[in-house]
């Protein structure tokens, strides 16, 4: 890649005081005039001047002189730097978003490209982490070991999802320059195995360069019910029926830019404002969930046609652009069935709510800095997608989306039952993917396809009022540009250079170029000359506006269905091809060849290489060498006060037989007339897939919640007496079925309840998760911390356990 030269000087002055020495030679006197002390902003944390000041021999402090304040180094950033303010909405296509020509009002991003600019050649990865950690340090993703997901990361070279400490993510940059830092929203940078009180703390926010965090762990949550971290704290769920993390977020934003504002007025900030937001599961307050009803019962074929109107009406695509073909899976909308037809248009309208939502709580962050008259001097990205629109809903939708992670198709049929529970609590829901590919209009495909533009395409506007006033507002450029170019643009604009050194570590050079010149200039030149694309096998690359790509895997496919090798690229000339309509590969056999070979040449510069399609094997650390706090262990023990223990550091008692032993103390008192306790002793997961083992006025009783779908319950007949207790469950797993079908995995079995090593109940439980029971809900003992397992606990949310657990042992 084509690196932009840096402007800046890598010294700046800032002024000191006092006896000051750098490198023995003496600055000033001892008299306390102000010197100017240049300092090196390569190396990072900046060292201040040595500062001498001779010990005093007067006895009385009221009889002193005292040293002047401007003894003390302050790093400052440099003279007018501009806040920072990056957006970044997950999940969004090309065509969704009303500024760049899509069906959703987003009043916030048309009033900043009003007064900014549209960016119609930005692109992403395919995907979240991989995008994120590339956004962050200007580096490609698979640099920064994130060329997949740190929660199925793998030994290999650019998969490890750990980031490398010589690539400094910007926010350190910025804070050892001078910037208040703060990120709020989603976080899934850091190393799963990493996310326990055990730590290593390292690529937390909070040690990763950001002063503030207010958010989540994770590719996506709960926007009800989310598990949530202030700092380094896990803190409560919020229990208020009307709570929405969006609000929340957007409220823990502006109270800290108001507070950054009020102690150090002229300091300026960097927030990276992270929504979990557009993500699947789509929840949208109910006073918003009918603002797009009836506006798609049209269809996903009519929108996508709708949608290339408007989008050359406003000159954000070429005025020749034709729509590129579907893919074959998704039906014409004119052979659905009239049942599917509705069901679609719901999911379409709950989606379309929970965007324009997302956008209009961002527009109260804006005008909380416009309100601090911050706006003006704020440089602004704000990213409509962290990848393209998200097939992972299927063919026919989702109500439960963690159905998609367990490879369980749901039924129209069902769905349709719950409709009017789409986007509210009782629902995880994912829109059909019909809607993903009309949503990244004009182009294929979808997330996760990083041979395509709809997956990797995403609108940009860029908003700084100080700068462009005179450049062009409201005005589009298309110049090709790739996240990795955020970073270098924003050391630019401030301007800082490039770091050498911080915290005593090389650092790798920064693979992206700077976007400034665009900023100022329509017909700037483009820098960006060269780039690969890789997941999961799906690749490609643009050189000199040529693309060319390889599609392996669909993302309604839970495996890959040919081999790597067979996989036939297409060959697309974008100056002439917006779309990728056109496929040229027949054309120009030669030229498909050297862009091939050219993939190659940057998958081994990248550390891509080797292309990796696993999607099942990498749920099992051991199968791909990703760190496993659990591994070799047969039993684990568990004590009161622990909660939100991520399932991938918890003993994973998936597909296998298994124990769960609770030493409890019961007090006498009673609940509701009944001696005993009542509460949840230890629980796994929630409302859409889970266990609990508890006590239901007493009764000890175990529930599994398989998807959300179907309960079993086994329950004793009695209470548990006074005193002491041992409570055990046993599963047994079923050994025979048919592995063709099933692979082995998520069997039934028998679970048996004892007391005190007498056996109490026993049932069937006939069908189990195979993979994951909840991205975004971990185990807790004594009580059910975000959503429940079972409806049935009959107390409120936490639904604490009201006696004493001693210790809770989970078996294999």
């Amino acid at each position: 890649m084509k690196k932009g030269n840096a402007r800046q000087s890598s010294f700046s002055m800032i002024p000191h005081a006092c006896a000051l020495y750098l490198g023995g030679v003496l600055l000033s006197s001892l008299n306390c005039s102000m010197a100017e002390v240049a300092v090196d902003r390569t190396q990072l944390p900046i060292k201040g001047p040595e500062v001498l000041l001779p010990s005093s021999t007067t006895f009385n402090v009221r009889d002193a002189t005292p040293p002047s304040p401007a003894t003390r180094f302050e790093v400052k950033a440099p003279a007018s730097a501009p806040n920072v303010l990056i957006i970044l909405i997950d999940d969004m296509g090309f065509g969704q978003p009303s500024v760049f020509g899509g069906p959703i009002k987003m009043a916030t991003a048309e009033r900043l490209a009003e007064n900014g600019l549209r960016y119609n050649r930005f692109h992403t990865t395919a995907l979240s982490a991989p995008t994120r950690a590339a956004l962050l340090t200007g580096r490609n993703s698979h640099s920064g070991n994130m060329g997949f997901l740190p929660e199925l990361a793998t030994a290999f070279p650019g998969q490890t999802g750990s980031r490398p400490e010589s690539m400094a993510p910007l926010a350190k940059i910025l804070r050892y320059n001078g910037h208040s830092t703060a990120q709020f929203g989603k976080n899934h940078e850091t190393p799963i195995w990493e996310v326990t009180p055990s730590g290593p703390t390292d690529r937390w926010p909070t040690r990763n360069g950001f002063d503030k965090f207010y958010g989540f762990f994770g590719g996506h949550t709960n926007h009800l019910a989310p598990t949530l971290y202030q700092d380094m704290t896990r803190i409560e769920t919020p229990k208020d029926p009307k709570y929405h993390l969006m609000t929340d977020m957007t409220d823990q934003a502006i109270t800290w830019v108001r507070t950054q504002k009020l102690f150090t007025p002229e300091k300026p900030f960097f927030i990276y404002f992270a929504p979990g937001a557009t993500h699947a599961p789509h929840h949208v307050p109910a006073s918003w969930s009918d603002r797009y009803k009836g506006k798609f019962d049209q269809g996903w074929d009519q929108l996508r046609a709708e949608t290339l109107a408007k989008q050359i009406a406003l000159g954000v695509v070429p005025p020749n652009t034709r729509l590129a073909p579907k893919p074959s899976a998704i039906k014409d909308w004119d052979k659905l069935s009239a049942g599917e037809k509705r069901l679609f248009a719901r999911q379409m309208e709950i989606f379309a709510s929970f965007a324009e939502f997302t956008d209009h709580e961002i527009g109260r962050l804006i005008d909380t800095l416009s309100e601090l008259k911050q706006l003006d001097n704020t440089l602004i990205f704000y990213i409509l997608g962290d990848n393209g629109a998200s097939a992972e809903g299927g063919l026919v939708g989702l109500f439960n989306e963690m159905t998609y992670y367990n490879g369980v198709t749901e039924s129209v049929e069902e769905m349709l039952k719950r409709e009017a529970d789409l986007g509210g609590p009782y629902s995880n829901p994912h829109y059909a993917a019909g809607w993903a590919v009309a949503g990244n209009t004009p182009f294929t495909w979808t997330k996760q396809i990083a041979s395509n533009y709809g997956g990797t395409r995403s609108g940009m506007v860029v908003h700084w009022p100080k700068q462009l006033q005179s450049n062009g507002k409201g005005a589009i450029r298309s110049q090709w540009h790739h996240v990795i170019d955020i970073v270098p643009t924003i050391l630019d604009a401030i301007p800082l250079p490039q770091p050498k050194v911080v915290d005593g570590v090389i650092q790798a050079p920064i693979e992206g170029v700077s976007m400034l010149a665009s900023l100022h200039e329509a017909n700037a030149p483009e820098l960006h000359l060269t780039q690969y694309f890789e997941l999961l096998g799906n690749r490609g690359i643009y050189h000199e506006g040529w693309f060319a790509g390889a599609t392996h895997k669909a993302p309604w496919d839970l495996i890959a269905k040919g081999r790597m090798e067979d996989d036939v690229w297409e060959l697309y000339d974008t100056r002439q091809d917006f779309s990728l309509a056109n496929n040229l590969a027949s054309k120009h056999p030669e030229k498909v060849q050297e862009m091939q070979a050219l993939f190659l040449q940057e998958a081994k510069k990248y550390q891509v290489l080797p292309l990796d399609d696993r999607t099942v094997e990498r749920s099992f650390p051991a199968l791909v060498g990703r760190p496993d706090l659990m591994a070799n262990r047969s039993s684990i023990t568990l004590y009161e006060g622990m909660t939100a223990i991520p399932e991938n550091m918890l003993l994973n008692l998936k597909n296998r037989s298994h124990t769960i032993t609770a030493n409890l103390q019961i007090t006498s008192e009673g609940v509701e007339g009944v001696a005993g306790a009542n509460g949840v002793v230890v629980a796994q997961a929630g409302r859409f897939g889970g266990w609990s083992l508890y006590l239901k006025k007493g009764i000890p009783t175990y529930t599994y919640n398989w998807m959300g779908f179907k309960s079993y319950t086994i329950a004793a007949a009695s209470t548990l007496p006074a005193g002491k207790a041992n409570l055990r469950f046993e599963f047994h797993y079923d050994r025979e079925g048919d592995p063709s079908r099933d692979r082995g995995v998520g069997r039934g079995g028998v679970g048996m309840l004892f007391v005190n090593n007498n056996k109490v109940a026993e049932g069937r439980i006939a069908q189990t998760h195979p993979y994951v029971f909840a991205v975004t809900e971990g185990t807790d003992v004594g009580q059910d911390a975000a959503t429940p397992v079972t409806e049935e606990y009959g107390t409120l949310p936490p639904h604490k356990f009201t006696g004493k657990i001693e210790s809770v042992i989970l078996s294999i």
